[in-house]
C-alpha cells in the first residue's frame, strides 16, 4: 500500500478515479477519514488497484505455458483477448520487480500503471509488459543513448528518470512518458494510433521502424522484442525472462 498527500482542491472521489481505485476501497483503507474535511498535506493510504478498476485488463487466457516462437506479421501473434489477466501478469512479473525495487516502489509502479491506463486508454497489461521488457521493472535503471536519450522504467524518448526525493511522482511520470509520449517522441498511445495494433506499435517503440511482414526484424534494435512481449502478455514464463 502506498500513500498520497492531499493537495488543494482534492476530493476522495477524484483521488480514487485518478489512481484507478474503487472509492469504497479507498475509504476502507482510511478508516475514520472525513471526506468532507480533507486537510492540505494530510497523508492518506492508497490501496493497490484491483483488475476490475483497470481498463482492458481482465483477459481471456489462464496465463500458463512455455515460450512460443511467434513470427511473421502482427496477425500471427495472439489477439489481446487471448492475453492473460492483469492480475495474473502482475503476479508473474512482480517477482522480477522484487529483484530491484522496494515494496513501496512496487506499489507506486502498480498505482502508476492503473492511473496511466485509465488516462490514456492503453491496456494496462501492455504497459506492465513493456515496463518489464525495457527495464526489468527497475526504477533505478540507467539511461541508454543511441542518438536519443532513453531514461526510466520504459526507456522513454527523453523523458524523466527516477528521483529519490519524489519517488511516487517520478515513477508516475516515467510510466506516463513511455505510455503517453513526451514532447520529443511518441509513446505507446501514439504508436497504437499510428499502426492500429499492439505488435507493430511495440516494434516501433523498440526500433523506430517496422517491417510489417516480420515482427522479428529488429531494424537495428532487439530482434526478439515483440516476440518476448507477446509471450509476457500470454503469461508464459521462461528462463531469463
Amino acid at each position: 500500500m502506498s500513500t498520497y498527500t492531499i493537495r488543494p482542491g482534492d476530493t476522495l472521489s477524484a483521488i480514487a478515479t485518478g489512481h484507478s481505485i474503487a472509492l469504497d476501497d479507498l475509504l476502507a483503507a482510511n478508516p475514520g477519514i472525513d471526506p468532507q474535511d480533507l486537510q492540505i498535506s494530510q497523508v492518506i493510504n492508497l490501496p493497490r488497484p484491483s483488475s476490475s478498476t483497470i481498463p482492458n485488463s481482465l483477459g481471456g487466457s489462464s496465463g500458463s505455458g512455455e515460450y512460443v516462437q511467434y513470427s511473421g506479421p502482427a496477425s500471427n501473434f495472439p489477439n489481446p483477448d487471448q492475453w492473460a489477466s492483469y492480475d495474473r501478469l502482475w503476479t508473474s512479473n512482480e517477482r522480477l520487480l522484487k529483484l530491484h525495487d522496494s515494496d513501496t516502489e512496487i506499489g507506486y509502479i502498480k498505482t502508476a500503471i492503473g492511473s496511466v491506463a485509465a488516462d490514456s486508454g492503453v491496456d494496462a497489461r501492455a504497459i506492465l509488459c513493456i515496463i518489464v521488457q525495457e527495464s526489468g521493472g527497475d526504477v533505478h535503471v540507467g539511461s541508454t543513448n543511441n542518438g536519443v536519450h532513453n531514461p526510466g522504467l520504459m526507456q522513454s524518448h527523453n523523458g524523466v528518470s527516477f528521483d529519490a526525493n519524489d519517488a511516487e511522482g517520478s515513477i508516475l511520470q516515467m510510466v506516463r512518458d513511455g505510455t503517453e509520449g513526451t514532447k520529443d517522441g511518441d509513446g505507446l498511445k501514439q504508436l497504437l494510433a499510428q499502426y492500429g495494433n499492439f505488435y507493430e506499435a511495440f516494434r516501433a517503440y523498440n526500433s523506430g521502424a517496422v517491417n510489417t511482414a516480420d515482427m522479428n526484424d529488429p531494424k537495428g534494435a532487439t530482434a526478439s522484442y515483440v516476440r518476448d512481449a507477446a509471450n509476457r502478455l500470454m503469461g508464459h514464463e521462461w528462463n531469463g525472462m
